[in-house]
């Protein structure tokens, strides 16, 4: 039975079997959960594997509630003992005889172990190999096994004792193609039994560099680094032997080597590399550019010393090397990575994503080096690709890769819950400028050479109401005033708006080559929002936006695009919500007599829409014909809102997820039974949905229209095609769109407000509508009290 912290309100899962009691500060889940046991080294044990178990065991932690439990055996040695601070329901010392069968039997008498994830590499069982074999045929419990190193070309010995473990395991984790490539054509094992899920990156915020120098003693070097722990495997020397060629060019140049020395080499042989090293760097003469980082250090400092990082070397002289964590971390640091050809660093750094150098080849290294510091923007570049290329790799997604094949394993079902996350305004706060939010993020870089938008003002200024009604943070304010300057900024004296200004605040060009109806319909939508507002808000702002307002309205008849009218009528409706206006309900009437006869035009027995396709945007139409039954009472909207609404969900939604109409092919009426486009998604149609769906939840009381809200805000959190996270909990920022093969990690305005909307509406329609689907749930987000202004 588990506790957690969760929102001020009660919440019963009817399902499920718990009950959430939200007035208090904690609640008791009632159900056991399937287990999750994971056998493996684990700090304060030094070793990589060690580490890669405790950040992917804290990633499913934070990526899933109430959907399974996860235990940890540590796997120790007579000379590897250790004090835990996470609990430990298991201990493995591998050097005693009959560990292993003692251990299997006490896995077998739990009931609640439904997986055991087996973290291998040949040296933790390299004395008891016999025993670790028979430990397997004895288990009774589903084995996945986590491969860490693969060997190609084995001999007889070595293919019948990977075949041996193979045998026993349900399924295989590896974290490259070529590891699988290997395991199939090496071994002969079935391709049907492995799983790539690729060694987890952190996301990172990405800091100023020249902070981070100024903070570690660096200011004004060009800065070289390796990590790890240390050994001569890692063939730092070839770097050191490559300084005084790279020193020649860039006098400047400072080497970090970061990491003390393995544990199992230290015992063997203590410092001697590390000596071999530093005797070398003063041979050399090389002391005022190699500074050595003898700890091993907390994740943010190594975090802060990659981000400082100019050029990230990678020279193990290992050519079967199947995987790197450290240029893994480096990449998505942002690093330029120089790098030997192992395996996995000829996968990941190809296309212009890192550079490939001979195994022990100072000239070459030095020679890559210096051409890389010559040019800031080939740095740039490579790191651009690098970071692009990583992007799937982040823990998040292999959490929800791990979990997705524990699910399909598992001796008990699982439902996977998706934990909802903490709000955070971060990202839109870095967008924001005095004048107004910047339009394009360069990665996670606002780009003021995009300019601004009236959309994403807009858009923002919405996004920020919703979060002043909801948290009463008077620093909301004067990001809602900087939006609605610019929406009156952009107000005209014909009663039009402008859409597009450049960053040295003049109107473009683009405004006299753009339809701007549906601009327009968005700016009296956020102005129309903020006034509904006016018992929480200074006045002197609901003055201003009524103002705007009312002048916007004056010739509002004369705009004829679906999505522009739906806006107006949305805007319209929110302003009257609490004091009703007659011309203002004339023209919701008017505005959405124009929507039924559209309506009644298109629609036939099998295409019950306005228009004879689906296109952008599309819960705007149903949704305003609601609003508008919601000021006028006129069933036949309320009708129209209905069907229409519930034909579109039918399209995008399938039993547990969601797949919004493609910016790459528009569905027309007719093809449906074609729709094969797969990609072109993006933020904005999910948030739009997202709002639509709890707008007919509180008319219709209809539980289905709660599930798809649920559904439909998991497409963030990686219930989408790819099974890959849209929304970035690091920077609070949200990527840019779904395409068919990739994520564009762009971070824009659009994209970020998008989901900051959605994340706000599920706040609050969850708090509005205990409503709990009557069938079992594959996809459930859960809430917990955390927020990050």
């Amino acid at each position: 039975m588990r506790k957690n912290k969760l929102h001020n309100f009660k919440y019963q899962n009817l399902q499920g079997g718990h009950t959430f009691d939200f007035g208090k500060n904690e609640i008791e889940l009632k159900h056991d959960l399937p287990e999750i046991l994971f056998v493996t080294s684990f700090p304060p044990r030094e070793c990589g594997i060690a580490t890669y178990s405790q950040d992917l065991i804290k990633s499913l932690k934070n990526k899933f509630l109430n959907s399974f439990n996860i235990s940890i055996c540590a796997l120790e040695s007579d000379n590897e003992k250790h004090k835990y601070q996470e609990e430990i329901k298991f201990k493995l010392n591998t050097d005693l005889s009959g560990a292993f069968a003692n251990l299997a039997k006490e896995i077998n008498l739990d009931k609640n172990i439904a997986t055991v994830m087996i973290q291998h590499e040949f040296g933790f069982f390299a004395k008891r190999e016999f025993e670790f074999q028979q430990f397997l045929v004895a288990l009774e419990k589903p084995i996945v096994l986590g491969f860490h190193t693969v060997l190609p070309n084995p001999n007889i010995s070595l293919r019948f004792n990977v075949n041996k473990i193979a045998a026993e395991s349900k399924s295989i984790v590896v974290m490259t193609k070529s590891s699988m490539k290997i395991l199939v054509q090496d071994y002969g094992i079935s391709e049907e039994k492995i799983v790539i899920i690729p060694h987890g990156t952190h996301l990172v915020e990405h800091l100023d560099k020249d902070l981070l120098k100024l903070k570690y003693d660096l200011k004004g070097k060009k800065v070289l680094s390796t990590f790890g722990l240390l050994s001569s495997g890692k063939s730092i020397e070839t770097t050191i032997n490559a300084l005084p060629a790279i020193i020649k060019v860039n006098k400047n140049v400072m080497f970090l080597i970061i990491g003390k020395t393995h544990p199992s080499v230290f015992n063997q042989e203590g410092e001697k590399y590390r000596n071999m090293l530093q005797e070398k760097v003063t041979a050399l003469g090389l002391k005022e550019n190699v500074r050595f980082v003898n700890y091993f250090l907390p994740l943010p400092d190594l975090l802060e010393y990659l981000q400082l990082t100019d050029i990230y070397l990678f020279t193990s002289k290992d050519p079967n090397q199947a995987v790197s964590g450290t240029f893994s971390y480096a990449i998505s640091c942002g690093c330029p990575i120089v790098s030997t050809p192992i395996p996995h660093a000829m996968e990941v750094l190809k296309d212009g994503a890192g550079v490939i150098v001979d195994f022990g080849n100072p000239p070459q290294l030095s020679k890559a080096i210096n051409k890389l510091l010559k040019s800031k923007t080939l740095r740039k570049n490579i790191s651009s690709v690098g970071l692009h290329s990583m992007a799937p790799t982040a823990w998040e997604n292999a959490a929800i890769g791990h979990a997705r094949l524990f699910q399909k394993v598992a001796a008990k079902s699982i439902d996977l819950e998706y934990k909802m996350p903490e709000i955070n305004l971060n990202y839109l706060k870095k967008l924001t400028t005095e004048f107004g939010m910047i339009q394009f993020s360069i990665i996670n870089e606002p780009d003021i050479n995009s300019g601004y938008t009236l959309d994403d003002n807009a858009r923002a200024m919405v996004a920020m109401c919703m979060h002043y009604e909801k948290t009463n943070n008077h620093a909301d304010l004067a990001y809602i005033k900087t939006y609605l300057n610019f929406i009156t900024f952009c107000l005209q004296s014909n009663s039009r708006f402008l859409n597009y200004v450049d960053e040295s605040k003049q109107f473009t060009e683009q405004n006299q080559e753009t339809n701007l109806e549906d601009s327009n319909g968005r700016a009296i939508w956020a102005l129309g929002y903020l006034t509904s507002h006016s018992d929480i808000l200074p006045q002197e702002l609901v003055l201003e936006a009524e103002n705007a307002l009312e002048f916007a309205i004056s010739n509002v008849l004369e705009i004829y695009s679906s999505r522009a009218m739906a806006f107006t009528i949305k805007g319209l409706y929110y302003r009257n919500k609490k004091n009703k206006n007659l011309s203002d309900i004339i023209l919701i009437s008017q505005l959405s007599n124009r929507l039924v006869q559209m309506f009644l035009h298109e629609s036939e027995p099998q295409w019950n829409w306005f228009e004879g396709y689906l296109t952008y945007g599309n819960s705007i139409l149903p949704e305003a014909l609601l609003c508008a039954y919601l000021i006028t009472d006129e069933p036949i909207y309320r009708e129209i809102a209905k069907t229409s609404f519930d034909f579109l969900l039918s399209k995008i939604f399938t039993k547990n997820t969601i797949n919004v109409i493609s910016n790459n092919g528009w569905l027309h009426r007719g093809e449906e039974t074609k729709r094969v486009t797969v990609g072109g998604e993006q933020a904005i149609d999910i948030a739009y949905t997202i709002m639509a769906l709890e707008k007919f939840t509180n008319v219709f009381e209809d539980e289905q229209y709660q599930l798809k809200m649920e559904i439909a805000f998991s497409w963030f959190l990686g219930n989408n095609h790819l099974h890959q996270i849209i929304y970035n909990p690091s920077t609070g920022g949200c990527y840019d769109g779904l395409e068919d093969t990739y994520i564009n990690i762009n971070q824009g305005a659009e994209s970020t407000v998008s989901y900051l909307m959605a994340r706000l509406t599920m706040e609050k329609g969850i708090l509005e509508n205990i409503i709990q689907p009557k069938e079992p749930k594959k996809i459930a987000i859960k809430y917990e009290v955390a927020e990050t202004l």
